[in-house]
């Protein structure tokens, strides 16, 4: 199947529109912010191409071309939940799962919650254990926005307005990048076209005023009575503004089997700056289960 569909609603109510492509073990690629399922195109390509995996990229709750409800359940939980609900449609029964940025949390909630449906992670950061390094000067500098996030004044100078939207989605994409990559402008139109819709700026930002964020995940976060038990692979960038390698010190307490590697020369957007070393490592990763 290729193309976009869209499913029936969720429990929630929410109806998720994703791509699927390819053959092979299943594979669930989640998106961050500020993006949506094309973030993880190339790397379904290379995947699809490569005849290893078949790959569901769906847009989470809230963004691109799913569902947005005002008021409804876009935390981590929730959106946990629209994944599952995805996988049930599709008759799935255990997937990769791979995520950055916000697709990163939902699928450690996934994989805590139901990890008889994830076969392994692979993942970017965000990764717990940060605790209360995000108050420092340095981090603090950069999680600006999500206090921003919170207030009232996206909805008064960004929501429903292009211009807007695209010049503050085009910081993140500039700022959060590593030092050899330029976002497209195709990208920005597309990204833009998502994202301008009245509505729909805000509903992207349902994740921070969910309590989802990194500020309030990790001041509130303590080691778990039980760990992750699926298989986990870090790919932790090199150029990363929001989430130096430091932080990557207490992963040990969160998961059981954690492999960290080092994804040198490569900013935030890992999926869209080394597609082919995401795909790689995907591949090692279904290669290994299927041995």
């Amino acid at each position: 199947m290729a193309g976009t569909t869209r499913t029936a609603p969720d429990g929630d109510g929410y109806a998720l529109a994703y791509e699927r492509a390819g053959a092979g073990g299943p594979v669930l690629l989640l998106h961050g912010w500020p993006g949506d399922r094309g973030d993880w195109a190339a790397v379904a390509h290379l995947l699809a191409e490569a005849g290893t995996a078949d790959v569901v990229r769906p847009d989470l709750r809230g963004f691109g071309e799913s569902d947005k409800h005002p008021g409804g359940d876009v935390a981590a939980a929730g959106q946990a939940r629209g994944a599952l609900a995805l996988l049930d449609g599709l008759g799935i029964e255990r997937a990769v799962v791979a995520g950055y940025d916000v697709g990163s949390r939902v699928a450690q909630t996934l994989a805590a919650e139901h990890p008889d449906r994830v076969a392994a992670l692979v993942l970017a950061p965000p990764l717990p254990g940060a605790g209360r390094r995000v108050l420092e000067p340095e981090a603090a500098a950069e999680f600006w926005y999500q206090h921003f996030h919170r207030l009232g004044l996206p909805e008064q100078v960004i929501d429903g307005r292009p211009d807007a939207v695209r010049a503050y989605l085009r910081h993140f994409w500039d700022h959060w990048s590593g030092p050899g990559f330029t976002v497209e402008e195709e990208r920005l139109d597309r990204l833009t076209e998502r994202y301008s819709p009245p509505g729909a700026f805000t509903a992207s930002i349902g994740w921070y005023r969910s309590g989802s964020g990194m500020i309030a995940r990790s001041l509130a976060e303590e080691p778990p009575t039980r760990r992750i038990t699926v298989p986990t692979t870090v790919l932790w960038p090199e150029h990363d503004p929001l989430f130096p390698r430091a932080w990557s010190d207490r992963l040990d307490d969160w998961f059981e089997k954690v492999e960290v590697r080092p994804l040198d020369g490569v900013g935030h957007f890992s999926p869209v700056e080394a597609p082919e070393r995401w795909a790689a490592v995907l591949t090692e990763v279904i290669g290994g289960l299927a041995a």
